[in-house]
């Protein structure tokens, strides 16, 4: 703001008067050349012909003085203060007379006191929310099965989530000691609604496989207490599941409309465990699926995985794409870490999707 030295008659603070911020002036002497009736009624005096410091109930200028500053540099300078119970942003703009002279600073004081409550309330909550946010990544963390042998099937697995909670989620667990369950699923959407919903799945197929190991019983069980949420339609999961045979060596599965295959490896052998089926969703009251079967070998192994590694995109918008995952499987290698190390180098924003891959062993 810059005003003349014909400013000090008042023709020019006519519009100041009418302000709901408070407006003062201050020469180089620290004296209140003119305060606004807002101010002044405000304060409770008028506060012309006083020093400036002296609203403050101070002896002597301020330590940060902005109106000093701006006359010793000609440059805008701010600071917040505070005066009884209320908070202001403080701007300090030069005044320069006819000749281009510095003379005095203008003080805008603007009250920021509810804003500045606000932001501490919103940044109270926001921190609660991150911190129970944080709890829930650990727990869903914790949910993940250990990396240990169940029923002869030995479990490995790279887990990156997108967000701090994912719509990923995989398991591997006993029904008894002749029956494994093994999925692999993927919750529509990320974050906390998308988790709850894989902390559903994970619950609900360990309940219903405890007195059963019948896959297409258990499979519409779960789609039964799906829709027993009355969740809306836009919320819906795929899972991949199976169980294994311990005895007869035998992996039967089903898929429930997830959109990767599991690979098979089988000595110099691979290939693609096919299913087709409908996801877990409310659109359909009944659901049937077709059981699939396959024989297993000592050393055989399954690879599990979801969209967020064959979707990952490159610079050029190319996908990684399941030929390049198979060749990654067909080295034989560290498979796990293999398909993970490549696929930061071909996609280095790899988490802008849940990113998750199991591999199962039959050591036994």
């Amino acid at each position: 703001m810059e005003l003349t030295q014909k400013g000090f008659d008042g023709n020019y603070f006519c519009i100041v008067e009418g302000m709901t911020d408070w407006v003062r002036v201050v020469d180089i002497n620290n004296k209140v050349l003119y305060a606004n009736k807002k101010m002044c009624d405000d304060v409770g005096r008028v506060l012309e012909g006083e020093r400036c410091y002296c609203l403050f109930g101070k002896d002597g200028k301020c330590d940060d003085c902005i109106s000093c500053l701006t006359l010793e540099t000609g440059k805008i300078a701010k600071k917040e203060v505070t005066y009884g119970n209320k908070v202001y942003n403080v701007i300090s703009s030069p005044i320069r007379n006819d000749d281009d002279e510095l003379i005095a600073a203008v003080e805008v004081f603007r009250d920021v006191t509810y804003t500045k409550e606000i932001t501490k309330e919103l940044n109270e909550k926001s921190k609660k929310m991150f911190n129970d946010i944080k709890f829930a990544k650990n727990m869903q963390s914790r949910m993940l099965p250990p990396k240990e042998i169940y029923n002869g099937l030995a479990l490995d697995y790279i887990y990156e989530p997108s967000e701090m909670l994912s719509g990923d989620v995989f398991d591997v667990y006993k029904i008894n000691d002749q029956y494994t369950g093994v999925y692999i699923c993927d919750v529509v959407g990320h974050g906390v609604s998308a988790s709850l919903l894989t902390m559903f799945v994970r619950q609900t197929l360990r309940t219903l496989s405890k007195n059963q190991h019948n896959i297409n019983r258990i499979m519409k069980d779960l789609h039964k207490m799906f829709l027993s949420l009355n969740l809306d339609s836009d919320k819906y999961f795929s899972v991949f599941f199976g169980i294994y045979d311990r005895k007869e060596r035998e992996f039967s599965y089903v898929n429930a409309g997830h959109n990767t295959n599991p690979i098979l490896i089988s000595g110099e052998k691979i290939s693609l465990l096919e299913a087709r089926g409908y996801p877990i969703c409310n659109i359909f009251e009944n659901v049937e699926y077709d059981i699939s079967s396959v024989k297993l070998k000592l050393r055989d192994k399954l690879i599990f995985y979801t969209d967020g590694i064959v979707e990952a995109k490159n610079s050029s918008n190319e996908e990684f794409g399941e030929n390049r995952l198979i060749d990654i499987v067909k080295k034989g290698n560290n498979i796990l870490q293999d398909v993970y190390s490549d696929l930061k180098r071909f996609s280095p924003e790899i988490l802008k999707d849940d990113c998750a891959i199991m591999q199962v062993e039959v050591v036994d």
